[in-house]
């Protein structure tokens, strides 16, 4: 059985004011392609499908046109599953009318999917955060263990763990082992999949990336891999947005990556989805398929504004970090120039080489009892060269205020 896993789709997600939704079509129908191109039998997205609880309509009709591009109208299954960006109910929401098409929405831990059959799968068994899928053209089923976001608080409630004192690993540890030992024999394939930080013991703790929505739930909760039922051969994550195995190759438990680059902390990274190829009783082939569509995304520093403007000029269709280093402040022609030459620069920061102090500055006495904007003329000056702030930046401080 192949299975393809993606996960952290972020719909809807803006870089600052640069709206990245044609950049998501693309990607999406690049997604599409390569379950086609595969030849799947299954899809799992691990969650973050939106980037916020209240998505735009352009979203909502990407997010559906995909489910249903992929499900090929409900010959091959796809499972979605809520992240920490999603609101639960939302997913949940269209489910009963998207299983008739072969697409299954969880949104909340713990939840149990009704029995249904439609032509070419159905769903043989269920339980609270389990569900298991008996496809036409295999003799062996998939069990897939389910465990959609949810914060330490909500996530104990649903797993009828009343004791705060009791660690979240230990009550998912004990969920997913009883859900495990009762249907994870060696007859069938066996998944784990969830919205969770985890990592391997003794490892370095990976970083979240810039912009996410922390869902760090601190050191006493960490969740390790340790706790992954052993009956189970593959964990699709999701939540990290860089490729990682952090189990095994005999076990993986993998981040799939983000389907785009939706920081400049990700400059560089490439994304992917990973397709497994699963019997029961072996170990899974896996590969990653990179993903090509979408702008990359740059962190660049120059120190001239000749060579800034050429490399804008061969890269035209980047979104840029951009840092420029000279004796002076940047000139208001220069910065006028550089956004006429490319419409991807997200960030323009401009930095001084040299930061001389002046010693006579040094030991100046502050009047804490002048206007607030004198007061910030003077800060400003203090560090940088005794130079004014321009009108632009006054008047941005005074939209502050």
């Amino acid at each position: 059985m192949k299975i393809l896993h993606t996960a952290d789709w972020h719909l809807g997600k803006r870089l600052e004011n640069f709206s990245r939704l044609e950049e998501q079509k693309l990607v999406m129908d690049e997604l599409v392609e390569i379950a086609d191109a595969e030849d799947v039998d299954l899809v799992l997205v691990a969650g973050d499908l939106f980037d916020n609880f209240n998505p735009s309509t352009e979203a909502v009709e990407l997010f559906y046109r995909t489910l249903k591009q992929l499900s090929k109208n409900g010959k091959r299954p796809v499972i979605a599953i809520a992240g920490n960006h999603d609101s639960p109910d939302r997913i949940d929401a269209p489910n009963p009318l998207a299983k008739e098409c072969g697409i299954i929405l969880i949104g909340h831990p713990n939840a149990e999917i009704p029995i249904f059959e439609l032509e070419h799968f159905k769903i043989i068994n269920t339980d609270k955060g389990f569900i298991e899928l008996k496809l036409n053209q295999f003799d062996y089923p998939i069990r897939i263990l389910h465990t959609a976001y949810a914060n330490e608080i909500r996530l104990k409630e649903y797993l009828g763990e009343d004791n705060k004192e009791v660690a979240l690993s230990n009550s998912l540890q004990k969920t997913w082992q009883n859900l495990a030992d009762t249907y994870c024999d060696q007859n069938g394939i066996n998944v784990l999949m969830a919205h969770l930080y985890m990592m391997k013991r003794g490892a370095e703790k990976p970083e979240e990336p810039e912009g996410e929505k922390p869902i760090m739930i601190g050191n006493a909760d960490l969740l390790y891999t340790e706790i992954i039922p052993s009956q189970i051969q593959y964990t699709a994550l999701g939540h990290l947005h860089n490729f990682r195995n952090i189990g095994t190759l005999e076990k993986p438990v993998v981040y799939s990556s983000s389907s785009l680059c939706y920081s400049f902390s990700e400059a560089g990274q490439k994304k992917s989805v990973n397709i497994i190829d699963l019997k029961p009783a072996e170990n899974p082939q896996t590969k990653t398929v990179e993903i090509k569509s979408g702008k990359p995304l740059f962190r660049k520093t120059f120190d001239n504004i000749e060579n800034t403007i050429s490399w804008l000029q061969d890269n035209p269709e980047t979104l840029v970090e951009l840092t420029l280093e000279s004796d002076t402040f940047l000139k208001a022609e220069d910065r006028k120039l550089l956004y006429q030459t490319h419409h991807g620069i997200i960030h323009l920061i401009p930095k001084l080489k040299y930061d001389i102090i002046d010693s006579n500055e040094t030991d100046k006495s502050i009047n804490l009892n002048q206007d607030i904007q004198d007061l910030f003329k003077d800060y400003f000056k203090s560090k940088n060269q005794n130079q004014e702030p321009n009108d632009e930046l006054m008047n941005i401080f005074k939209e502050l205020i």
